[in-house]
């Protein structure tokens, strides 16, 4: 599986917990927010204004090597 800009915050979280220093390098505190519970990976970058294809990019980097 990979993560994509539809993937629920949490779910992926959930999933693959190691990908929670992704989040906060690009400043994202997604985890202890309650919209991660309904955010997709994609809404909550957007609303950030984070390069969501670049977090999507690191993410599943980060998920390959874990």
């Amino acid at each position: 599986m990979s993560i994509t800009r539809d993937t629920n915050i949490i779910e992926a979280v959930q999933k693959y917990p190691q990908i929670i220093e992704i989040f906060q390098d690009y400043g994202l505190g997604c985890v202890g927010c309650m919209a991660s519970h309904f955010e997709t990976i994609g809404e909550g970058a957007g609303a950030h204004g984070i390069d969501v294809d670049a977090l999507i990019a690191d993410l599943n980097d980060c998920i390959k090597e874990g």
